[in-house]
């Protein structure tokens, strides 16, 4: 090579160099990171947030809920996904609240700021409809809604879309 670097030393830097990269992108294939928790943004390298949404919806049967109470919540969408984030905030200061306490196959808990209250993917496989279930604080938050940031590809995701108020009855 004319720079001075012998062939093998060029397959050592190209080896090198795609080892990172592919363990940078499975690193994602298994969730998202604790980076991602404050504003359910994707850490990819050249990922593209897309607007509108059209295509996944996030929604419960429930439009109010006491405290304690067990919410049902279903993420539908029209075309497969890869990756998610999943949570439940506060409408007063979008706060993470509450835990999940069902799960589907192919996703696992998070620990954003207390056991369970997030949920993401643990795996690549696609996915279309999902069923969660929610259990809210035993104690008086305030209505809530439910956001989820979908990941379609590598390169093209959706953030924050969210549910219609759940709102909280039996406060003082």
């Amino acid at each position: 090579m004319e720079d001075g670097r012998t062939p093998t030393m060029a397959i050592v830097i190209w080896a090198c160099t795609t080892l990172c990269l592919v363990s940078y992108a499975a690193a994602f294939s298994h969730g998202a990171s604790l980076s991602a928790c404050a504003d359910m943004m994707p850490r990819h390298l050249r990922a593209q947030l897309h607007n509108p949404n059209n295509y996944v919806t996030v929604h419960t049967n429930m439009s109010f809920y006491f405290p304690g109470d067990k919410v049902p919540v279903t993420v539908r969408s029209t075309q497969d996904f890869m990756g998610f984030l999943l949570q439940a905030r506060k409408v007063s200061n979008d706060e993470i609240t509450g835990t999940f306490v069902f799960i589907p196959p192919g996703s696992k808990l998070l620990t954003c700021f207390e056991d369970g209250d997030t949920v993401t993917h643990s795996d690549k496989s696609l996915k279309r409809n999902l069923s969660f279930v929610w259990k809210a604080p035993d104690q008086p938050i305030g209505d809530i809604k439910f956001f989820i940031s979908v990941v379609q590809s590598y390169f093209v995701y959706w953030a924050k879309i969210e549910s219609a108020i759940v709102a909280q009855r039996g406060q003082n």
